[in-house]
């Protein structure tokens, strides 16, 4: 430990946005940090999400509404939110937790809980961008394309909830041609829309990689197919074992595996489960430029411009987040956009790609301290993963280096 009582060093378990950001912000108050993973810098989720930093529509997940959607994936394969037929009862039982915390009370402490991370999410990037992240965050609207009004009265009410809770979000509304005139991806089909005003987007694996190379830069260390299979703990700090025998030590250690949580988790008292709701992405290539991110909320499909085309991202399938990629949910999210949005090359679609979002039951992250001193988890972030990341590892960094927690994450307990 240092003079001061404060870790000297670290090792993170995971080379995600979560992940690198902790070990960034560790570095900045003067930690030596040491970045582990089985595969590699964005291996998993923060490679294919749509790349939105939007704290307008960083929403729980267990809203009520989202029961429907429960109870009609177990009918239709092709529905935006998609339970297969399955023998797990671990998911089942995750499936009940979540299902009771789809009620007004449990979203509206998980929005409540989320809202300092919402408030200063956008300023975490800036710090990172401004002091050696090499990858621009690009300001834009979002714009919610509805078929008709009477489908977009539910965003509506949830920006209204979450302008209540005191997350004040701009946006306008619109109909009829207008609607297009805002996106000319956006099909004659398309006849009523919200735009959200002060969101941005990143090219996700792209930030993920610069923000690798700053941690690098700055000292420290990124080891790949670095599989864990053990933190041991002694009176010299903590020892992280590999299968393949390597080893690594240090005074603190943090989780930040995804939807991989649950498996170190459990030993150091993380009771929340964490299940993999996993998100399909693909590249297109349109006729004319994408002049910001679209979102089709009645079919959970977000599109973001990426590297001169456009990346299609959507549905939540909670399936193993090891299985492999399942065509047809590739081919459920184009029939769904594919009404809404003119001038898509569909047949030229390209880095096809399905990756694990770490889901609780109740639409909080865990963030924190566990029952084992020095140990710490950063995830179950949902959907949101990437917009909360850096605002995460700022804050976890706090509470490891001063031994306090932050107001903003006494929700977030792990052990909760």
């Amino acid at each position: 430990m240092g003079i001061d009582g404060g870790p000297r060093t670290a090792v993170v378990i995971g080379a995600g946005v979560v992940g690198l950001s902790t070990a960034w912000f560790l570095q900045e108050r003067g930690v030596d940090v040491t970045v582990v993973d089985r595969d590699g810098v964005a291996a998993g989720a923060s490679w294919g999400n749509a790349g939105w930093l939007s704290p307008g529509l960083a929403i729980p997940l267990n809203e009520p509404g989202i029961l429907r959607y429960g109870l009609r994936s177990l009918l239709d394969r092709s529905a935006p939110l998609h339970v297969p037929a399955t023998p797990d009862v671990g998911l089942w039982s995750f499936l009940t937790r979540f299902a009771m915390n789809c009620t007004w009370k449990s979203w509206g402490r998980a929005v409540q809980a989320n809202l300092p991370f919402n408030e200063e999410c956008l300023e975490a990037f800036d710090v990172l961008t401004a002091n050696g992240v090499e990858a621009p965050t690009v300001e834009a609207p979002i714009m919610a394309a509805f078929e008709s009004p009477r489908q977009a009265v539910g965003l509506l009410h949830e920006l209204q909830r979450i302008n209540r809770s005191g997350l004040e979000i701009q946006y306008t509304a619109f109909e009829g041609d207008e609607v297009g005139r805002q996106a000319p991806q956006l099909s004659s089909r398309a006849r009523a829309g919200i735009r959200l005003d002060g969101q941005r987007y990143v090219d996700p694996g792209q930030f993920t990689q610069s923000l690798a190379r700053s941690v690098t830069a700055r000292g420290g260390t990124i080891r790949s197919g670095f599989r864990v299979t053990e933190v041991r703990s002694g009176s010299g700090g903590h020892t992280v074992l590999s299968s393949e025998g390597d080893s690594v030590g240090a005074d603190v250690v943090v989780l930040a595996t995804g939807a991989w949580l649950n498996g170190l988790g459990k030993e150091w008292g993380v009771r929340v489960p964490v299940r993999a709701g996993r998100g399909y992405s693909f590249t297109v290539p349109t006729e004319q430029p994408v002049p910001g991110p679209i979102y089709l909320p009645a079919v959970r499909v977000a599109c973001t411009p990426y590297q001169g085309k456009l990346r299609v991202a959507g549905t939540m399938e909670f399936r193993d987040a090891d299985a492999p990629l399942y065509q047809r949910r590739v081919d459920a999210i184009i029939a769904s956009a594919r009404p809404l949005l003119d001038g898509v090359s569909w047949e030229e679609r390209t880095d096809t790609w399905v990756g694990p979002r770490p889901v609780t039951p109740d639409g909080r992250p865990l963030v924190g301290a566990t029952h084992a001193p020095g140990r710490y988890v950063a995830g179950g972030h949902g959907m949101w993963g990437l917009t909360h990341g850096p605002i995460t590892g700022r804050m976890l960094a706090e509470q490891i280096t001063t031994g306090k927690q932050p107001a903003a994450l006494r929700d977030f307990v792990p052990t909760r």
